[in-house]
């Protein structure tokens, strides 16, 4: 079966190759530096493909002036529109009305639920989570938002506990120590990616997201974001070891710099990082320009039939 993997990374973009300033260019990356050949993840690689993987600088600004933004980026990302240009301005962290409206006229998970495509949003959000946003105390950002859009829940503690669910930090370790869910089970970065996996073969599109590395990048704390990325590196370890090369597209997108430079807390200006994976993904790299671009790739890589006129 068809299947399109979509590893969300908020805030990431491809700055020096200056281990001192990017956590990108000091974390060991055995994973990622396979897959491209040695070549580091920073604006001095560029654009690059290496077997069956592809790096693509990507365009957050969209003919915009300024910082990209979280909810404008996002929502070019879900939506195939230019959010910050339908705006005027970039725009976050959260959507506003102006915003959701884009994410209501075309978010990824309603579409590909108007094909007959099935879908999941594999995050798992504490009760915490809910209550703030049932105060109105708390907006939903733009995936979840998008997600509920397609007609899915969020995910609980429930879905934790039960391994239906994953962390947005991979481990789950945080669930314990730090929210009060002693009963989530725990695993490895590796074990995570192959979670990630196993949650994704009832459906033809996964959805995960990973807010910390834009958190970190707020915090200027490099130390913290390069054994962040080490995680991710085990993770895509996991995960492409029981993936379906030729069946499956992995892409691995952000929707504007922030942690690649670790001297400054805003967003950077840098084109966000892109990385697609797969036997077929060629292809739909060549396609991969700018954040407004992954909608039409994900919905024509599933609704493209192959030779044997099978999806």
């Amino acid at each position: 079966m068809r299947r399109v993997l979509f590893l969300f990374l908020d805030g990431v973009g491809l700055g020096l190759d200056d281990p001192q300033v990017n956590p990108l260019a000091a974390a060991a990356l055995p994973t990622l530096s396979a897959l491209f050949d040695g070549c580091s993840l920073t604006a001095s690689t560029g654009r690059f493909s290496h077997g069956n993987a592809h790096l693509i600088p990507t365009d957050a600004h969209l003919g915009v002036p300024g910082r990209p933004q979280s909810a404008t980026g996002q929502t070019a990302i879900l939506t195939g529109v230019n959010a910050p240009a339908r705006l005027g301005e970039h725009y976050g962290p959260r959507p506003d009305q102006r915003v959701r409206d884009i994410l209501d006229e075309a978010g990824i998970f309603a579409r590909l639920h108007a094909a007959g495509h099935a879908t999941a949003y594999v995050n798992a959000y504490p009760q915490g989570y809910f209550d703030a946003v049932k105060r109105g105390k708390r907006l939903l950002s733009a995936v979840p938002y998008a997600a509920k859009g397609g007609g899915l829940q969020l995910r609980t503690w429930k879905e934790m506990v039960a391994q239906q669910a994953l962390s947005a930090n991979f481990t789950g370790q945080g669930w314990r120590t730090k929210l009060g869910y002693p009963d989530v089970p725990l695993y490895s970065p590796q074990e995570a990616g192959a979670q990630f996996w196993h949650l994704a073969q009832p459906v033809h599109f996964a959805f995960f997201e990973h807010w910390q590395t834009d958190f970190l990048g707020h915090y200027r704390n490099l130390r913290g974001a390069v054994e962040d990325f080490e995680r991710i590196d085990g993770f895509l370890a996991g995960l492409l070891d029981v993936m379906d090369w030729q069946e499956t597209l992995l892409i691995i997108a952000s929707d504007h710099g922030n942690v690649e430079d670790c001297t400054i807390r805003k967003h950077t200006e840098n084109q966000a990082l892109t990385v697609l994976v797969g036997g077929r993904a060629e292809a739909y790299a060549q396609r991969v320009h700018r954040l407004d671009n992954f909608a039409d790739i994900v919905t024509d890589f599933l609704d493209e039939t192959d030779e044997i006129g099978r999806h």
